[in-house]
This record gives structure tokens, C-alpha cells and sequence, in this order.
């Protein structure tokens, strides 16, 4: 089967057309400055009315165009009373037509993207591109799906209830995995964590009857969820101490990964990763043990596990000339995921350990509290150096102590004399922040200041 004409699409959309109906896109966009040659482009009206950029969409070589009224333009229409709507219908007919014999759903507030390519690698699966994890990505993955493939691995985000559940409904789950309950996007949650925990258990309400999910054994909030009648339908697969899934003997590598022992009821299989830190080791451990639940061979597995590569943003390690290390996990930042890297990078050998963070976002009335006690933890640590911009950043340096100092902006810490410049040859430096603060910034800034090798 190969990708859908206009044609195809519209009578499974209910859609008309407007122009050439046998144009088949090769992918859709949403945006017109990452658009690619002879997509469909997909007007949504957000923010700002899509609408308004499909004329760019063509001159840029969209082949054509998901739209809710006709437009004054040449080129081929798919015309739907709305386009968000028509959008998720596509995907989920798409992903029904293909019809892969297991679907897999990864969620959770930390750790989703590389948890997601640990499960595709190990099962040998399709998986949504990037971060396309909402209910405008997802679909628009889903799209364009390969006909040949035989098993998906689909990255299920959110910010408020219900985003996760109407995921679910355009791609119904074989089998789930929460990486943990966090504090995440909690000012959306009138209930703090129990919300939360709620949103993130609407994974395994989407899961078909008789589907299994997996999570920490130690996460109180997935705990939670497996008591709740709404859950019953499926099976929890809790991984950790004392569990038939669990990891073994974990030791650091160094700049090379992590090794561990995967334990199974089939047995124990040594894996190697070239994801860093303890908490990759955690996030493998799920989804390896998910992967078996699955039927796939353990030895297989844990090659699939030692093939998914760092990426930009997500624990890409960089070496400087004076003998330090950069570690870029730009991507997003919580609690969690920033004590978690800074303890990833107390394992790596070298000198003084400085962490450069932009502040953390949506975590509501919990904001202050929680920026402290994320200072506090850096420091308990053993970190001695942390600088951190943005709107809660003296918050977070009272919480760390001696050694922290804070900014407005990244502005204002790159323009500092007293700053990263004097830094003792040889250090370790995180960098991290939420996207809202762009803290892949400070990463080109630091590894031009320092002379990066990679």
C-alpha cells in the first residue's frame, strides 16, 4: 500500500477537493519554515490562522493544501470544515489502513523522547519522529505512515487533562509505558501530582482490553494508577527491585555510556548503552522489559538498546580542549531531569562540576518551592558552581547556596566578566533549561569560549 492520493484521503475524510485530486504528499506541515518539497501543508488556526502562510507554503514547494474554505490559489485543496479535525481522522485512518500487529505508547514527565527510541530500538519498530507527541504531531506523523511496517512507537505528550486520552483514541495501545509521575506542567492540575497522575493514566485507560504497561516499581503515582478500577482492563508491569523486570550491577562508563544487566523472567542479558547517566539506565530497563513483555528474544532487545545514539539536547556530550566536558541536555528541563543529568555528570572524570541552567516553566504556585529545593539538591550533590538565568533563577541559587549566581537573562550571564570565563581548566558543565529560556545558547557559547572538540 502506498501513501494516499488527495483522492484517498478525501473519502475517508469526507472531505472535497479543490483542484488535482491525484497529488500524493510525502509528509504534512504545519509550519512553513520546516516544510519540505511536495508536502500537504495544514492550515490550523491556533494563535495564528494557518491560512494566512499557505501562499509561502506553496511558494516553498507544498504540493498542497488541508484548508477549511477555498483559497485563492492554484494550488490542489483538500477542503475540510476543520482542519485540526480532519488532521487527527487522517492519521488514525491511516494508522488503521497499515494495521501493525502491536502499538506501543510512551508517556511520562521526564524521559518520553529517549525512552521512545530505546523501545523502538528494541522492538525493531516504526516511531514517531522529533518530539511529535501532541494531538497535532502525533496525526500528522501518522499520515504518512509506512505500509511495511510492523509494529509503532508513538511519544504521547501533555500539558492538561485529556490530551493523552484523545490521543489514545486516534491510536488505540497494545501496550504503554510511563516513564514516571513528575511534577511537570503541574499548574495546569487543580489536584498538584494526583492530577497528574490522572492525566498520565490516561494511557492506560486507552489501552485495549487485555494490554499491559510498564513502569518504575518505586513511582507512587503509577502505583496509584494501577489500583483505579479504569485500569483493571490491563496489566501493569512494575520494573525494579524485587520485581521479575528489573536492572542489574549498573556501572558507568564514563564519556563511553552505561552498562547494565537486564533481568527478565527469560534471564539476565548484559546491555550496553551510549546513553549516559543512571537514569538512561532506568529508562532502558522499561523499555526492554516492555520490549519482552512484547515477545521479543532478550538478546535482541539488548542489541536494539545499545544502538540508540545520544542526540542534540537529549545527553549529547561534548570535549573540550582543556580536558572538561560539556554536557548538552538543552532540550527541556524539571526537578527530576535536572538533578538526574547533574548526577550524570558527577560520573564523568575531570575537574570542577558548574551547572548553567535557564528556569524551569509551568510548575505554577509550586514554581518557587520547587526551584529551591532543586538548589538544594545540586548541592547535597556535590555540584559547587551553578549559574542559572531567568525568572526564578535567585530562587533556585538561595537553595544551592555559596557557588550559585543568578541573571534576568542569558544576556546578562554572557555578558558577565566574573562568569564562565573563570572557570578552573578541565571542568564539568551541565547545561540545561526550559525551552522557554533557548539554553542551547549558553551550549554554542560555552563550546566556542572553551574550544569544543566535538
Amino acid at each position: 500500500m502506498t501513501l494516499w492520493s488527495l483522492s484517498e484521503v478525501a473519502s475517508r475524510l469526507g472531505a472535497r477537493i479543490k483542484g488535482d485530486s491525484s497529488i500524493v504528499p510525502t509528509s504534512l506541515c504545519m509550519d512553513t519554515r520546516t516544510i519540505e518539497p511536495n508536502a500537504c501543508f495544514v492550515a490550523i488556526r491556533a494563535v495564528r490562522d494557518g491560512h494566512e502562510f499557505a501562499s509561502e507554503a506553496v511558494t516553498k514547494g507544498a504540493s498542497c493544501l488541508l484548508v477549511d474554505h477555498e483559497l485563492e490559489l492554484s494550488c490542489p485543496q483538500l477542503v475540510a470544515g476543520d482542519t485540526l479535525l480532519a488532521l487527527q481522522r487522517w492519521g488514525q485512518a491511516r494508522l488503521v489502513a497499515v494495521a501493525p500487529k502491536a502499538v506501543f505508547g510512551v508517556t511520562g514527565s521526564v524521559g518520553k523522547t529517549s525512552t521512545k527510541e530505546l523501545l523502538a530500538a528494541a522492538t525493531g519498530a516504526w516511531k514517531t519522529p522529533g518530539n511529535r507527541n501532541n494531538t497535532l504531531g502525533m496525526p500528522e506523523a501518522l499520515a504518512t505512515l509506512p505500509s511495511e511496517i510492523r509494529s509503532v512507537v508513538l511519544e504521547m505528550g501533555m500539558s492538561t487533562p485529556g490530551e493523552i486520552q484523545r490521543l489514545t483514541e486516534i491510536a488505540p495501545l497494545d501496550f504503554g509505558l510511563i516513564t514516571l509521575v513528575g511534577s511537570s506542567h503541574i499548574e495546569n492540575f487543580l489536584e498538584g501530582q494526583r492530577g497528574i497522575a490522572k492525566a498520565k493514566g490516561e494511557l492506560v485507560a486507552g489501552l485495549k482490553p487485555g494490554g499491559f504497561w510498564a513502569h518504575l516499581a518505586a513511582d507512587e503515582g503509577c502505583q496509584w494508577i494501577s489500583r483505579q478500577p479504569w485500569a483493571e482492563h490491563a496489566t501493569a508491569v512494575p520494573v525494579g527491585e524485587g520485581q521479575a523486570f528489573g536492572w542489574e550491577e549498573p556501572e558507568s562508563l564514563g564519556p563511553l555510556g552505561e552498562s547494565f544487566r537486564l533481568r527478565t523472567p527469560k534471564g539476565c542479558v548484559p546491555v550496553v548503552l551510549k546513553l549516559r547517566g543512571n537514569h538512561q539506565v532506568r529508562n532502558a530497563a522499561l523499555a526492554g522489559s516492555l520490549a519482552v513483555v512484547a515477545g521479543v528474544d532478550p538478546e535482541a532487545v539488548a542489541a536494539g538498546l545499545g544502538r540508540v545514539e545520544p542526540e542534540p539536547g537529549r545527553g549529547r556530550l561534548h570535549r573540550l580542549r582543556d580536558g572538561g566536558w560539556l554536557l548538552d541536555e538543552t532540550y527541556n528541563a524539571s526537578p527530576d531531569s535536572i538533578l538526574a543529568c547533574a548526577a550524570s555528570l558527577l560520573e564523568l572524570e575531570g575537574g570542577e562540576a558548574v551547572a548553567v541552567l535557564g528556569c524551569m516553566r509551568e510548575l505554577g504556585t509550586e514554581s518557587e518551592r520547587l526551584h529551591r529545593e532543586t538548589g538544594e539538591g545540586l548541592r547535597a550533590l556535590g555540584l559547587r558552581q551553578v549559574w542559572v538565568y531567568g525568572d526564578q533563577a535567585h530562587t533556585l541559587v538561595q537553595g544551592f547556596g555559596p557557588g550559585g549566581r543568578a541573571f534576568p537573562d542569558f544576556e546578562a550571564l554572557r555578558d558577565d566578566r566574573t562568569g564562565l570565563g573563570a572557570l578552573p581548566s578541565g571542568a564539568r558543565i551541565l547545561v540545561k533549561g526550559s525551552r522557554f529560556w533557548r539554553a542551547e545558547r549558553a551550549v554554542d557559547w560555552i563550546l566556542e569560549m572553551f574550544d569544543g572538540l566535538d
